[in-house]
């Protein structure tokens, strides 16, 4: 299959690999036009727009500014090959979905949404969950290569918003579990049990998942680089936040992790792991930034 990729950050350079071994034609386009040019196997794109010449393509971009720019005002949808689908694995807000299956629809593009669970050295293995949304046909088209990035695909019916929610749901529970990882240290360091003890324990018996195991290590150790920015999660705090909102609910826990992510922020702490939110859960619970 011909196939454009779009955004070759950390994730999309693992994922582009497995593509091109798969036997698939790629092509690839982003802003650091070095980043694409260090893949193998690829032929490098001047513009967005040339990217949707093709079968399918995959976006991967940080956020709805990164998408409107690169997708909308390039109007990369107007070069489209007949018959192109477009899947959208960046995590964007419910509303801005919205938008964009009504201008794929204008221009005849399928849209398809699939966002992704996994970090880097995930997607480098092949291990990524992905949660699928869209027309039927158009899922079915790209599937081969959602296939070929991911451990399993998690089909949620033919309304693209169900995927995004998926995500920004999932995204959510991470900050959750940081928060509770950051309030339960701090309660057992008052009794004078070592964080870096508790977190063993719980995170090997009654939390033993990849997020408390990950998160959990990185506020063990108070060691919060390489990661995911705070920065983008607190992004997707705020996707939460937007979706409740729009769907007439409340979120009261959300609320507190936006504001202690805040916080984090303003300490200067965006470009690290958003783990690091658990110092200010710390802090506020009355203790100091230290993990013993």
């Amino acid at each position: 299959m011909d196939v454009g990729f779009i955004g070759i950050g950390s994730m999309g350079a693992a994922m582009v690999p497995h593509l091109v071994k798969a036997g698939h034609r790629v092509c690839v386009w982003n802003r650091n036009r070095d980043a694409a040019e260090a893949l193998s196997g690829v032929t490098v794109l001047d513009s967005p727009a040339d990217a949707f010449d093709n079968d399918a393509v995959l976006t991967m971009l940080s956020d709805d500014r990164a998408v409107r720019s690169v997708i909308i005002d390039s109007e990369a949808l107007r070069s489209a090959r007949a018959g192109c689908v477009h899947a959208m694995m960046a995590t964007i807000s419910v509303a801005f979905v919205e938008e964009l299956q009504r201008l794929h629809h204008d221009a005849g593009v399928g849209y398809v949404a699939a966002p992704v669970f996994g970090v880097p050295a995930a997607a480098a293995k092949a291990l990524l969950n992905i949660m699928v949304a869209g027309d039927e046909a158009a899922v079915e088209r790209v599937r081969p290569l959602l296939d070929v990035l991911g451990q399993k695909v998690w089909p949620l019916g033919d309304d693209p918003k169900r995927a995004n929610i998926a995500k920004i749901a999932g995204n959510l529970m991470i900050t959750l579990a940081i928060e509770a990882m950051g309030e339960a240290t701090a309660l057992t360091e008052s009794y004078g049990v070592k964080a870096a003890d508790f977190l063993a324990i719980v995170t090997n018996t009654l939390f033993a998942s990849p997020s408390y195991q990950r998160y959990g290590g990185f506020i063990a150790t108070d060691t919060y680089e390489p990661g995911f920015k705070l920065t983008l999660g607190f992004k997707d705090v705020g996707l939460a936040l937007e979706a409740a909102a729009a769907s007439g609910i409340t979120l009261p826990a959300a609320a507190i992790v936006d504001t202690n992510m805040r916080d984090a922020i303003a300490q200067g702490w965006g470009a690290k792991d958003w783990s690091i939110l658990a110092k200010i859960t710390r802090r506020r619970a009355g203790l100091g930034d230290d993990v013993a």
